[in-house]
């Protein structure tokens, strides 16, 4: 019983991975590149190196494996968004600035296509959908942050400014799917940005520099 025991558990990995993350991983690979709708049980399953019936032990269904997918992405978005302005701690116009600097690093990577909640969100039209609502609440969080960092930062209004900063994220990552590289739309985001914080945030809280040039152009 023990060596029937054994044979089993080693049937659930290969190379030290269980039969449950290899489809994970691999899924969450296929989705990202060649989109949700697009991707089906037998390709993950095949490309896993397994089968059907080992896919459904895994995961009840796909749309399952969707929505699981979707919650592991929005956790990782969220800690590269805590990592990246961790540094700056009371400077919420910088915090602002370095979520942008940590999505422009992300995705002017040769191996990027787009953001890939905003890309679920493309084919998950069905309200019942269970990845619908992870994404619904992600970007609902994504808005709130923004707009509770331009209140923190002095803005004039910071409903309109967290609303434009998560429009500019938004559309950001989107342009990544028909421009390659960092000559599109994208190398611009962080001018339009620290322009945007210009426009709503008192002059106080403009860079050093710019109130300078302000200063003398006033002056003159």
């Amino acid at each position: 019983m023990s060596e029937a025991k054994n044979s089993g558990a080693a049937a659930c990995t290969e190379g030290g991975m269980r039969v449950r993350d290899r489809i994970f991983r691999t899924a969450r690979e296929l989705f990202y590149r060649q989109g949700i709708r697009a991707v089906g049980v037998d390709a993950i399953a095949c490309e896993a190196g397994t089968n059907k019936m080992s896919f459904y032990r895994s995961f009840p269904s796909k749309d399952e494996l969707v929505a699981e997918c979707l919650r592991v992405q929005v956790s990782e978005a969220f800690e590269r968004w805590d990592a990246s302005i961790a540094a700056y701690d009371g400077d919420a116009r910088r915090q602002i600035e370095a979520v942008f600097e940590s999505m422009l690093s992300k995705s002017c990577g040769d191996d990027a296509c787009g953001c890939p909640l905003s890309n679920a969100a493309v084919e998950l039209r069905e309200n019942t959908h269970p990845g619908h609502q992870v994404i619904r609440e992600y970007k609902a969080e994504v808005r709130r942050r923004f707009r509770a960092m331009a209140a923190e930062a002095g803005a004039s209004d910071p409903e309109a400014l967290g609303d434009a900063l998560m429009l500019l994220l938004e559309g950001s990552a989107v342009t990544r799917l028909t421009f390659a590289g960092q000559n599109g739309p994208l190398a611009n985001t962080l001018a339009a940005v620290r322009t945007l914080l210009d426009a709503y945030l008192p002059a106080s809280k403009r860079p050093a520099a710019k109130r300078a040039k302000a200063a003398k152009i006033a002056s003159a």
